[in-house]
């Protein structure tokens, strides 16, 4: 199976926004699963505005409604 990111890539991307703080061993596996359970909430909240205005097909404009509510869930 290939690898869907790279680890020291994302360290360094890390490290570059804050140079002094120390990481963990596995922070980029935990800046991952963030990352899906973001993406995973984004898809739930617009499959939910969908449903709201009775759609039959998910559109940009669904993810357009929900994507700033989802966003500041997940600042913190």
């Amino acid at each position: 199976m290939a690898r869907l990111y790279s680890r020291t890539t994302v360290k360094k991307i890390v490290k570059a926004h804050n140079p002094r703080s120390s990481l963990s061993k596995n922070v980029d596996v935990m800046i991952y699963l963030d990352y899906l359970l973001f993406l995973q909430r984004l898809a739930r909240e617009a499959d939910a505005e969908l449903l709201q205005t009775k759609g039959t097909m998910l559109q940009a404009h669904h993810l357009q409604k929900v994507v700033e509510q989802t966003l500041q869930q997940f600042r913190g």
